[in-house]
């Protein structure tokens, strides 16, 4: 029976720092070694989860910008690519004028991935957002809205108080054309972040293109946010970290220790352990 792993990175695989502990990069890679199909599914992009992921590279296509984006890891390319339509785009556009909100814009703008944001409308939120991203090549700072909409955008982020935030959210979830996260953000200052994201851009359907992809007969998830969800409810089993968000330890098949205290690693090494104790038996 061939298993497809895919781990949620933040608050899940990484720790407390933002980084995978040695305990962790040494079972992935062993997970690996021993024939086992596992990779990540992040709302990060590529280039923010190589950093995080740095001494382990899945030998497997990666999830990014929460199922955008399935991308070969060892080359960035994208393998698939769910994005908006032009229509999808123009009305975004309009809703996000009218609710006067303005978002981080993720983008391809002359053939290059850009973050682009709107320098007049940089609240703190956006300004920490920023300040982790220091030196990042895709960082584009706009002057005009024409700028900051330029390109093929096909996600953004959006971040502010939930008060300024959820009439936006109610008129997506109206709309109905596009996947959206809200939620306050679980390891920042308490700031509300809401996602946009194309209808086909979840972690579950990307991952669930992956699993056909390798055709695997079953899937095992770890995840702690909101946006995991769907990828837990996709999955035949997943597995939460005890700091996870209340909604997702209910769909859980088994709490974990927190992601400080390398719950996944400790949940895979058990697996391997079972799994060599059987084939001894054999």
């Amino acid at each position: 029976m061939r298993t497809l792993f895919v781990s949620d990175l933040d608050g899940t695989l990484l720790d407390a720092e933002g980084r995978l502990s040695n305990r962790t990069r040494t079972v992935l890679r062993r997970m690996e070694e021993e024939g086992e199909l596992i990779t990540y599914a992040t709302a990060r992009s590529i280039h923010s989860a190589r950093i995080v992921t740095e001494g382990w590279m899945p030998a497997l296509p990666v999830i990014v910008y929460n199922g955008t984006m399935l991308v070969e890891n060892e080359t960035g390319e994208p393998a698939v690519f769910n994005t908006f339509s032009d229509d999808e785009r123009e009305w975004l556009y309009r809703t996000f004028r009218k609710e006067k909100v303005s978002p981080l814009v993720y983008a391809f703008v002359e053939g290059q991935e850009r973050v682009s944001w709107l320098a007049s409308e940089t609240n703190a939120g956006k300004a920490a957002y920023l300040a982790k991203r220091q030196g990042d090549r895709r960082l584009r700072r706009c002057v005009s809205e024409e700028m900051l909409y330029a390109g093929e955008p096909f996600y953004y982020t959006c971040i502010g108080e939930r008060t300024e935030l959820r009439p936006l959210w109610e008129r997506l979830q109206a709309w109905g054309r596009s996947q959206s996260t809200f939620q306050r953000e679980l390891y920042g200052q308490g700031e509300w972040w809401l996602e946009v994201m194309p209808y086909h851009a979840t972690k579950a359907h990307a991952a669930l293109q992956l699993k056909e992809r390798l055709q695997c007969d079953r899937m095992i998830v770890f995840g702690d946010g909101i946006n995991d969800l769907p990828l837990f409810q996709a999955a035949d089993a997943g597995y939460a970290p005890a700091n996870a968000a209340e909604e997702i330890k209910k769909q859980a098949a088994g709490i974990l220790k927190r992601n400080d205290e390398d719950g996944v690693a400790r949940w895979l090494e058990a697996y391997l352990e079972e799994k060599m104790r059987l084939r001894e038996n054999i």
